[in-house]
């Protein structure tokens, strides 16, 4: 990421196996032994230090700036994650996100496009803000409650709101890569919107094979044509245009607006009538009309995001070496914009969301009380395991361990990395529950197999996190949350079996894809 080598290019098979042992506990240690990613990142970092001391040539100090490194560069993902997590609590606390999927259910009586509403578009316009197994915790009850079978809820809205996990989580994962590599985030947010892009399809397709079987594919192929095209266009329109926070977000916000002026259009209606929806839809969505606002006047109105960005948090640091010889130069650890980070715009729109809800009479007594705790449950738990991943990937590249296992996988995939890229994420993503782990992982790693066989990096990468987007949709992480919402506790097993064969075919049309890209 930061390094240059002093090192020679000899590299033994014993070395590769070394600089692997850390990412190798940590994956075995989550899947086998069944540790939490704060356990296992704590295990990798131990073996990362231990065997980049011995092995490496690592000193205290290289420990050191890599540590103080890490420390800035999770705490960048982590402003987002926090105000991610504060933004959907202050709206759901209202019964916004309860009354947006009343008001999408609404719509038609079908069941085929209620789903690809709910598990497809609404799940991936959650995603878009906050992410971290919230979507299918949110919409698989919802589908229950509509007459879904409980396991065609949670498989379908796990797998289908997987093109959005990148650039959702107000980029999250998108924020984690440029932090760990070196790639221009303009020329990786192109590839990547692409390779999301074509997964959409994918996605819409799966949710309706879910439902129905290759007849539902049949059935809803203008829906998902149309659905799909939207929401993978937006994307990489906002991605192109640097608004990687609202990409998502803005891509599925669209396709529930599409595929509601379907349903509405061509859908048979209810016989029955139904109770109207408990909130207007303005007022719903009305934290994220103000997050949309907020965004594009701090992207365009440039002295307003100048004066934000004042206020910047970050350290000098001196250059270091092994006594191997593997260097990295001086320069400043990651920063921070205090009050113009996307997590500070985030954070404003939810305090101005509340100001709304709170002036309507929306919250019952005691609310700040439980979205503080609420908010607290969901972001210690990932704090620790980005901090724990974060502080072992910097350990690895700081040591030179990244760069010999690229160099030597490199001599392994060959040509072949473009088919191989998405399945490395894939495989993070399913052992740490997290795009955004797996990016950090094996992003790094992903750089160095590109410069070194030829690729360009910004295409391996967004291979690389387009796999990890999918992936993350089989973690059994991910799988728990959704099985506790939906009845379906210790069949966590039955979800994976069952989950295991689309995303595996969605990878490969990803694979296709960046073989393509990087032809």
């Amino acid at each position: 990421m930061m390094s240059s080598s002093g090192v020679g290019t000899t590299i033994t098979a014993f070395d590769m196996v070394l600089a692997a042992l850390p990412i190798l506990a940590v994956l075995l240690l989550m899947t086998l032994a069944r540790w939490n990613a704060v356990r296992a990142g704590l295990a990798g970092w131990v073996i990362a230090v231990v065997v980049g001391g011995w092995r490496f040539g690592a000193t205290p100090l290289v420990v050191l700036v890599s540590q103080i490194r890490a420390f800035f560069l999770s705490a960048y993902v982590l402003y987002i994650i926090w105000a991610a997590l504060l933004l959907y609590h202050v709206v759901n606390e209202a019964g916004g996100i309860h009354a947006i999927s009343e008001h999408v259910s609404h719509l038609t009586s079908d069941q085929l496009m209620q789903f690809l509403l709910l598990a497809w578009a609404f799940a991936s316009f959650l995603q878009g803000i906050t992410g971290f197994g919230v979507p299918t915790a949110v919409v698989a009850p919802l589908l229950i409650g509509l007459g879904f079978d409980p396991m065609v809820a949670v498989v379908g809205t796990t797998l289908a709101h997987g093109w959005a996990v990148t650039f959702g989580s107000v980029a999250s994962s998108f924020y984690a890569m440029l932090a760990v590599t070196d790639v221009n985030p303009h020329e990786f947010a192109a590839p990547a919107a692409f390779l999301l892009g074509v997964a959409a399809y994918g996605c819409g397709i799966v949710a309706a094979h879910v439902v129905r079987g290759w007849r539902g594919v049949a059935r809803a192929f203008v829906p998902i044509l149309l659905m799909g095209s939207a929401m993978a266009g937006v994307q990489y329109l906002l991605a192109g245009a640097g608004l990687w926070n609202i990409a998502a977000f803005g891509g599925g916000a669209v396709g529930v607006i599409v595929g509601a002026l379907w349903a509405w259009w061509r859908a048979p209606t209810a016989e029955t009538p139904r109770e109207r929806p408990t909130m207007p839809l303005w007022l719903a969505v009305n934290a994220y009309i103000i997050l949309l606002v907020l965004f594009l006047l701090v992207t365009f109105v440039h002295p307003l995001g100048n004066m934000l960005d004042r206020v910047q948090l970050t350290l000098p640091l001196p250059a270091v070496e092994t006594t191997l010889g593997w260097q990295v130069d001086a320069g400043r650890a990651r920063p921070i914009s205090l009050f113009g980070h996307a997590g500070a715009i985030i954070t404003y729109a939810a305090l101005l969301a509340a100001l709304v809800y709170a002036r309507l009479g929306c919250y019952a007594s005691g609310v700040a009380r439980r979205i503080a705790q609420k908010v607290w449950r969901s972001g210690v738990r990932s704090t620790g395991g980005i901090l724990a991943m974060v502080g072992m990937a910097l350990v690895l590249d700081h040591t030179g361990m990244t760069y010999t296992l690229a160099r030597g996988l490199a001599g392994l995939v060959g040509r072949g990395l473009p088919w191989v890229a998405p399945f490395i994420g894939a495989l993070g993503a399913f052992m740490t529950g997290s795009n955004t782990n797996s990016n950090v992982v094996f992003g790094p790693l992903q750089e160095e197999m590109a410069l070194v066989l030829g690729f360009v990096p910004a295409v391996i990468l967004a291979a690389q996190t387009a796999g990890g987007a999918l992936g993350s949709g089989l973690a059994p992480a991910k799988l728990i949350v959704g099985a506790s919402t939906a009845g379906l506790a210790g069949q966590e097993g039955r979800l994976l079996r069952a989950t295991l064969g689309y995303g595996i075919v969605l990878l490969v049309l990803v694979a296709v894809g960046a073989a393509f890209l990087a032809a």
